[in-house]
């Protein structure tokens, strides 16, 4: 087998059996094509199935480092070289994954950001909801904030999705894995209300009865991620404030709120989609603030200090 059959039979088996995303199929290839350029210019192994031992995965990561590249790169890089070396050991075709034995560069924690909630409201205060656009964006923030999609996940929703009886919604997660996010009732009513008034009032201007997306923009075509991030600078600006807002950034201030009110990490877990509990740990943080009032409560000297106060 040669090196382009070797990684043609992977991206198919990315493609059609793991079903990744185009983007991640892509990236996966990249990655590999720069891995073969890498081993033919330097001639420490016939080809990359050829690899005897892991002086070349440690080269490599040398060479990556060479190039500036930040340690999130590196190790995305290493992980799809990983993954390759993986899926040729199962398949019989390599005895040995070299690249299992390979650290990747440590990658510094940065706590991700978060919105302020005297901010969201200001956000939700500012829609109309009076006009389509206005209650859809209101919609949308509470998308958002309420249920922790990612902005993909909330522009691929469709009206059968939505199960407003149950007030559960069925969201296609990112390598195609669904999970069921849980709505309150008051959001559960404006999304209704929403689909049955407001969204006939954007699909109309497309005539596109055929749409089932529930998000719509102006023209009454599918909303766009590129599209929702206009939509919050928009209700920032309106704001006459300069803050800067991520739909992400919702989709973590969410984890936050759950964990801060006494949500236990595998429900976090659950609702985020995250496959494992060691990603919902990096990706959502308990605030600062929150943990100085644990300690005031619980601590005995500490209580009775801010009782003496008082």
């Amino acid at each position: 087998m040669t090196e382009a059959e070797a990684i043609a039979k992977f991206i198919d088996y990315l493609a059609n059996v793991k079903n990744y995303s185009s983007n991640t199929v892509i990236s996966y290839h990249h990655d590999l094509e720069e891995f073969v350029e890498f081993v033919h210019s330097e001639k420490m192994a016939p080809s990359i199935l050829g690899i005897r031992n892991n002086r070349v995965c440690k080269n490599y990561i040398s060479y990556l480092s060479s190039c500036n590249l930040a340690s999130t790169s590196i190790s995305r890089k290493l992980s799809s070289l990983r993954t390759f070396y993986e899926y040729l050991l199962k398949s019989g075709d390599i005895r040995t994954n070299f690249f299992e034995e390979v650290e990747a560069p440590k990658i510094p924690k940065r706590l991700p950001k978060t919105i302020k909630e005297n901010e969201i409201m200001m956000l939700f205060n500012i829609c109309d909801q009076n006009t389509p656009l206005g209650f859809r964006n209101y919609c949308i923030l509470e998308m958002l904030y309420g249920c922790g999609l990612r902005v993909s996940e909330l522009c691929a929703l469709e009206i059968k999705d939505i199960d407003f009886i149950n007030l559960t919604i069925v969201i296609h997660g990112k390598g195609s894995k669904d999970r069921v996010v849980i709505m309150f009732d008051d959001m559960a009513d404006r999304l209704k209300r929403y689909i049955s008034t407001y969204r006939l009032d954007l699909l109309y201007r497309s005539k596109d009865e055929a749409n089932r997306h529930v998000f719509l923009n102006k023209n009454g075509t599918t909303l766009t991620p590129r599209g929702v991030r206009v939509i919050l600078n928009k209700l920032i600006q309106d704001c006459g404030e300069t803050f800067h807002l991520s739909p992400h950034m919702l989709r973590h201030s969410f984890a936050t709120a759950l964990l801060n009110n006494g949500a236990d990490m595998r429900s976090v877990q659950e609702l985020l989609g995250h496959e494992n509990l060691s990603t919902t740990q990096i990706y959502t943080h308990v605030s600062f603030e929150h943990v100085r009032k644990s300690y005031e409560i619980s601590h005995p000297r500490a209580s009775k200090s801010e009782d003496k106060n008082k």
